[in-house]
């Protein structure tokens, strides 16, 4: 048990009716969880508002109420506490609460549209091979050192974050690579945070059903950057033209890297093939297994991370040699008959043109590019005409089809993708709403050496339809598919 007013440390407060003295067991956000000696924090979300629940949590035995609004009818005996906002209480408070945990590791926080993942996951990969305990939150999974977790959100709440991390605490982690997602930062799940430093990849076309506007959405990634402290790093793409707006007010040491313009952290790509990449890092040669232009920017990325966490140049460039690609970031297979199949989680425009050029710049042009691509439902629509014009255009042929339709319908998501479509593409495309039934085309239609691209979903291994999960895994089901084709 932990006093309420030591839970409260550094929370900015309003106003107090009760006492703070009071001993509290656990706290959190949802009111169907609260039991006898909680803390319940109402939260406004999107979809509903804690402070509708107040009077049920206050019934199933919370001992206190933090809230933007105090109630007119207040219970005797239960304290209730007024603050400003309360996903930023509730953030401090998890971090007074899991007794600060940040503090107790190195934490690296990874922010942009693309890339996020790879980079997080690859610093994981990279710092446990060098014999260090690594902790990992990210869109895939979560890691505490060798045990794994499930993973349901790219940055989890700010309850379950502290959990985590005390948890690395106990298993004695000293790094921590956390992917940080605008979500996250605008719900200030990562207040109250310790970060040694931030990595910027770069920001696209993506969460405007959130955001409302691209500069909002600038303006979100950037107040990461604002709140990290002077003994942290700032590391930014500066190829991309927002990097430098990141650097702009930040306390922390600043550094850039890029492949086009002035950087502290340079990169050439001398080979690019399927087998890998040659890049020339600083002025240093290293192989790579991973593929594609966007692939050396996260290279860089890491390669600047390690360096700036303490590790010897040699060895960063030798353990990067060994790193393995993420799951479903540019994961391929060749069958028997030599058919190339790529599962990439693309479903930003920017993205999928990237894993599209990046295969069109390595292969010969004497084979087929088939690509099998959606658009999630629920989410940002302005990007589904944008998806089909660059998946059109960029390849030879195209099955349009259902991502994650989630709760709207599959033919609508899929007109609005086909609205994309120049005059002259017409002839390429395809549309099969069912998923399955699209790969399975694709699969069909593929000849020796041609490469079939399944983007959209990557690592996910459900498909969600009208509420409901099933079981789907693009890489098993075309790993699958060409087997029994006997391709």
């Amino acid at each position: 048990m932990i006093a309420l007013k030591d839970i409260l440390y550094k929370v900015t407060i309003n106003a107090v009716v009760g006492t703070t003295n009071v001993k509290a067991t656990a706290i959190d956000f949802d009111s169907r969880k609260i039991k006898s000696g909680y803390v319940f924090v109402a939260i406004r979300g999107s979809v509903s508002d804690g402070h509708k629940y107040i009077d049920v949590a206050v019934k199933q035995g919370a001992v206190a109420v933090v809230c933007e609004e105090i109630p007119e009818n207040t219970i005797d005996g239960v304290t209730y506490v007024e603050v400003d906002n309360s996903n930023k209480a509730l953030a401090i408070m998890a971090s007074n609460f899991y007794e600060n945990p940040s503090g107790n590791l190195k934490l690296v926080g990874v922010t942009g549209t693309n890339g996020k993942t790879t980079v997080a996951s690859l610093l994981y990969q990279l710092f446990k091979k060098a014999g260090y305990k690594v902790g990992l939150l990210s869109t895939v999974k979560i890691m505490v050192d060798n045990t794994e977790f499930k993973a349901t959100h790219t940055t989890p709440d700010s309850l379950t974050i502290n959990s985590y991390l005390q948890k690395m605490n106990a298993e004695g982690v000293e790094f921590c690579f956390m992917e940080v997602s605008s979500h996250g930062i605008h719900q200030s799940r990562t207040e109250g945070l310790h970060f040694q430093g931030g990595i910027f990849t770069n920001l696209t076309h993506d969460h405007l059903d959130y955001h409302n506007t691209f500069a909002e959405y600038r303006d979100v990634k950037k107040m990461f950057f604002d709140g990290l402290s002077d003994k942290a790093f700032a590391l930014v793409n500066v190829d991309d033209k927002n990097g430098m707006v990141m650097l702009q007010n930040t306390k922390a040491r600043k550094y850039t890297y890029a492949l086009k313009s002035y950087a502290d952290y340079k990169s050439q790509i001398l080979e690019n093939q399927f087998g890998g990449l040659l890049l020339k890092v600083n002025d240093a040669e290293v192989w790579t297994r991973l593929i594609g232009n966007f692939n050396a920017y996260n290279i860089l990325a890491i390669y600047a991370t390690a360096e700036l966490l303490g590790l010897e140049k040699v060895e960063i460039l030798r353990l990067i040699s060994e790193l393995e690609s993420v799951s479903g970031r540019f994961q391929y297979i060749i069958s028997n008959s030599k058919i190339t199949a790529i599962v990439d989680y693309a479903h930003t425009p920017d993205a999928l043109k990237n894993v599209l050029e990046t295969i069109n710049s390595i292969r010969t042009k004497n084979e087929e590019l088939i690509t099998v691509v959606g658009c999630g439902g629920d989410r940002d629509k302005t990007k589904r005409p944008k998806m089909g014009h660059i998946a059109s255009a960029l390849s030879t042929k195209v099955i349009f089809t259902s991502d994650n339709p989630r709760s709207e319908e599959p033919e609508i998501i899929l007109k609005e993708i086909e609205k994309g479509v120049e005059p002259q593409n017409f002839k390429k495309i395809l549309t099969i709403t069912d998923r399955l039934q699209a790969i399975k085309a694709a699969c069909q239609m593929a000849q020796p050496n041609d490469i079939i691209l399944i983007a959209g979903k990557g690592h996910e291994t459900y498909q969600e339809v009208k509420g409901e999960r099933t079981d789907f895994d693009d890489f098993k089901i075309v790993q699958e598919l060409l087997k029994q084709l006997n391709k």
